[in-house]
């Protein structure tokens, strides 16, 4: 059975409020994708869909070519780690992975435990006595080892500090080489976590913005530097991001693919061309509020 991941013609509305509106993509399976928007974007009821919580008021959510809501075969296949509430859990970690074990037919239970090794994880202690951070890394623990070909992690990370982070995106980049899975990770940190995604979707009011490969998407900024007359000549006419002078050199980041003629005028005007983070590509396109395109 195959596992690609499609969303066709989905709508959600609650009430009179429309959180996602027309809906389409499609995810080839094994692939790492970054889910980005701003908070209110859609992000988390995509997820729900995705996860079975919760059925499209319109359109259909599928996986391998059938229907995923109420298909326990499907829905079995399919792991949402978010923050959860524990204040009242009185289970300790190893309960945790006991019950995981019990109902994920693919769960390693020794991964499992290097991960709790690796996250500093006390199996004997009750999920309420962990701090927010190892709280966190018991989420993760659990999403990863479950080894679901959909596994999705929703703004997870929160709590956790710089050093358990970089743990985290080792292990899944380390795992998912090992044994490859659909992972989806929702996230406001950018800049920290663009280097593992190899495609993004970004979404802004409920709608699909765009859905493109992190190649390509990166191309879609560069930053031009130079003598400050010959980059304002260069740059004329085009969507700028930002504009730095440091005495009589200037740095522009643009928005917008160059032409080969382009990037030739810019290396005879003793051009620098650089790249533009996915961060700040991301911030723009979400800020501007005329740009209603969905680009695929």
């Amino acid at each position: 059975m195959g596992f690609e991941t499609a969303f066709n013609q989905v709508n959600v509305t609650f009430g009179d409020f429309q959180a996602l509106k027309d809906i389409n993509f499609r995810l080839e399976e094994g692939k790492i994708v970054g889910l980005l928007g701003r908070n209110g974007a859609g992000k988390s009821t995509l997820l729900s869909l995705l996860a079975a919580y919760r059925k499209p008021s319109t359109g259909t959510v599928t996986i391998g070519g059938q229907e995923l809501f109420e298909n326990p075969l499907l829905m079995s296949q399919v792991t949402l780690s978010y923050n959860t509430d524990y204040s009242d859990e009185t289970d300790k970690v190893k309960d945790m992975l006991d019950a995981a074990a019990s109902y994920r037919s693919n769960f390693d239970r020794s991964y499992a435990e290097h991960l709790a090794e690796q996250f500093r994880l006390p199996l004997d202690k009750q999920i309420k006595e962990l701090s927010n951070g190892m709280k966190s890394a018991v989420n993760v623990m659990i999403g990863l080892a479950s080894r679901c070909p959909v596994t999705i992690f929703d703004e997870v990370y929160v709590g956790m500090d710089a050093p358990t982070r970089e743990i985290f995106y080792k292990e899944l980049l380390e795992d998912h080489a090992r044994h490859p899975r659909t992972i989806i990770l929702s996230t406001h940190l950018v800049s920290e976590m663009d280097y593992l995604f190899e495609e993004i979707i970004i979404l802004k009011k409920g709608r699909l913005l765009m859905q493109k490969r992190s190649d390509q998407f990166l191309e879609l900024g560069l930053s031009v530097t130079g003598a400050t007359q010959a980059v304002e000549q260069f740059v004329h006419g085009m969507k700028r991001l930002s504009t730095r002078q440091l005495g009589g050199t200037t740095s522009v980041r643009i928005y917008g693919e160059l032409s080969e003629a382009q990037h030739q005028e810019a290396r005879n005007l003793g051009l620098e061309l650089g790249n533009v983070s996915m961060q700040d590509l991301f911030i723009h396109l979400t800020e501007e509020e005329d740009n209603d395109a969905i680009e695929k």
